[in-house]
């Protein structure tokens, strides 16, 4: 086994003393710093590679700290106006996950970068600590490259705003399967839209 097959198999095991240690040393230092910062290299560069990213020019890692748990209304002293059933403010669960909050962070932060992906690095009572993967789409090495300069193209501007990264993928509830036949064909609403337009033929 290579040394990132190793670092693989570490991660699997996140009750184990070693990692126990790691990730509680590691989440009193990510709490030291602001917010969003950026990081040298990837904490773990084994996920990170698996994820698209390399260690050459263009490529760049962002540290993103997001606070944990559900999502409180943002209304003045509780006052929520119109019918009852919307009076709700303390119980709520934000539709997306944390980590595609984390990219959208990022991505707001460096507008000029792309969102990659991002994966979970530790986690304490309080935040969840995630890095995420940015290219710098004007970047000579990244254009000349035929595996990344997809990313280049107007249409992956923001992609993380609109639900196109892996983890926005899977909050919109795309997936494969019987369990997703009322998102087939891109999304709950184009799948609706379809089922519920009727296309007549000009000559019938």
């Amino acid at each position: 086994m290579g040394a990132y097959k190793y670092l693989e198999e570490l991660y699997k095991k996140k009750q184990c003393d070693i990692l126990r240690f790691l990730l509680r040393i590691r989440a009193w230092q990510y709490r030291q710093l602001s917010s969003i910062h950026r990081a040298t290299r990837p904490t773990r560069p084994d996920k990170a590679r698996r994820l698209g990213y390399k260690a050459k020019q263009g490529y760049c890692i962002y540290r993103v700290r997001v606070k944990r748990g559900g999502r409180k209304r943002p209304v003045p002293k509780g006052i929520c106006y119109g019918k009852p059933v919307h009076e709700g403010v303390a119980q709520l669960k934000f539709q997306r996950s944390l980590r595609s909050k984390a990219e959208e962070r990022a991505g707001r932060k460096c507008g000029s970068l792309r969102v990659l992906n991002s994966y979970w690095i530790t986690q304490d009572s309080t935040y969840k600590y995630y890095e995420v993967i940015m290219v710098d789409p004007q970047h000579k090495v990244i254009r000349n490259d035929p595996r990344i300069n997809w990313i280049v193209n107007p249409v992956m501007k923001h992609r993380e705003l609109r639900g196109l990264t892996a983890a926005g993928i899977k909050n919109r509830g795309n997936g494969k399967g019987h369990a997703h036949n009322n998102v087939k064909g891109s999304s709950r609403r184009g799948n609706w839209k379809r089922n519920n337009t009727m296309n007549l033929r000009r000559y019938r």
